[in-house]
């Protein structure tokens, strides 16, 4: 029998119990939409992370305080307080002939309160950073300026805004050379920024800035630094700058053996290999759980069929009496397997699509850099499951109906 015939053949089946090929298909929609939106929001949320971690700008090298075991994060990275580094570690890093291809360097020391100005409230967080820091992260001022070396040393009280602390206490209006409380501490704003959105998980535009010294001393009364960023001036030496420094920062702090560093430097290229092997892991953990689920679908199948062979016994008889062969009645069941999995296939891989790019609105509808992303491997390989999955699961019921006897199968009721 030819393709053709066997097809129009199992379409009309199909047709005839409408609701039954449905529930049928149901399983492996599910399972390949799940497959398909696993795949596409592992993907999107992986380029988010990916573009929250570029969004401080790039060819970076970090600097992180405490020792850091081989294969493991430093401990500051989990939010443990470590107090190896120091403002004079960030100033040393630059114009040092032993690290020469750092073109900025900036430390930081964050802290949380509450911004008055007049009448209004804001609570948001404030950087202590040093005069360095438009250099070493993408951001500008939108008016006025930032500060100096000179606000740094005189522990200046000089705040510059981000976009939207500014526009939470000023509106439209110029703020430079107002004055507002950060913890009942007057700072005079010197600048504002322009809008940055979000990076590293964090509204960057909900922060204010004011000299490292100043949260030091003024703010928080500590000796110590967060952690130092370093700017390269060309991506290929960024791997030459994080061994410059580490020897630099060895000999600030006397150490001579690197198994005693207090320090881990890092840079944005190993933050996101980390990070996309820890997105791929989850994702491939997830799409195992999807695969199950076509798996049960696929069990699905092959039950009904089962069922459509008892019911369609006499027409296998019929069929089988009038000259049809093994292989006629062995195709005509195994075509009609596949075409159920390949359509729920169809089906799923549509409405992973449809729901998928639902998701990548939605973020980027809240400010995140989401991207849509469908994998073509993801879509083909949807399709080839499928249709393994017909001829896995559809082959014994197809098997069992080709070796009917006509004649019993004719006398069943």
């Amino acid at each position: 029998m030819k393709i053709s015939g066997l097809m129009k053949l199992s379409f009309t089946s199909l047709k005839a119990h409408k609701s039954r090929a449905f529930l049928t298909m149901l399983g492996i929609i599910i399972g390949i939409t799940s497959v398909i939106i696993i795949d596409s929001v592992g993907a999107g949320a992986q380029s988010l992370i990916f573009n929250q971690v570029k969004g401080i700008g790039s060819n970076l090298v970090g600097v992180l305080p405490g020792h850091r075991e081989e294969d493991e994060p430093p401990a500051a990275a989990f939010g443990i307080s470590i107090t190896t580094l120091k403002y004079d570690d960030a100033l040393a890093l630059v114009d040092n002939e032993n690290v020469p291809h750092s073109v900025a360097a900036t430390a930081y020391l964050r802290g949380v309160g509450t911004i008055n100005y007049k009448n209004k409230n804001l609570d948001a967080s404030y950087t202590g950073v040093g005069h360095q820091f438009l250099n070493v992260e993408a951001a500008e001022i939108d008016e006025g300026d930032f500060f100096t070396l000179n606000d740094e040393r005189s522990l200046g009280r000089v705040a510059v805004l981000g976009s939207d602390v500014k526009e939470g206490l000023f509106g439209d209006r110029n703020p430079v050379g107002e004055y507002i409380k950060i913890k009942q501490t007057n700072f005079k704003v010197i600048g504002y920024l322009k809008p940055r959105g979000n990076a590293q998980f964090q509204n960057q535009d909900l922060q204010l800035f004011i000299p490292i010294t100043t949260a030091q001393k003024i703010m928080l009364g500590v000796n110590h630094v967060g952690f130092i960023r370093v700017k390269v001036d060309k991506s290929e030496n960024i791997k030459r700058t994080m061994s410059d420094v580490e020897s630099a920062l060895r000999v600030r702090h006397g150490i001579k053996d690197p198994s005693d560093d207090d320090f881990f430097v890092g840079s944005q290229d190993m933050v996101l290999d980390t990070l996309s092997m820890i997105t791929d892991i989850l994702k491939y953990l997830l799409i195992a759980v999807g695969g199950i689920s076509l798996i049960v679908g696929g069990i699905g199948i092959m039950n009904i069929m089962f069922v459509s062979v008892n019911e369609r016994t006499r027409e296998i008889g019929l069929r089988k009496a009038i000259g049809a062969r093994r292989s006629d009645i062995l195709s005509q069941f195994l075509v009609e397997a596949i075409n159920i999995t390949v359509i729920a296939g169809v089906l799923g891989i549509l409405l992973g699509m449809g729901i998928s790019g639902l998701v990548a609105l939605g973020a980027n509808l809240l400010g995140y850099d989401w991207d849509f992303v469908i994998s073509i491997y993801a879509i083909i390989i949807s399709v080839l499951f499928c249709g393994m999955i017909g001829i896995s699961f559809g082959y014994f019921p197809a098997k069992r109906a080709s070796a009917l006897n006509p004649i019993e199968a004719l006398r069943y009721e």
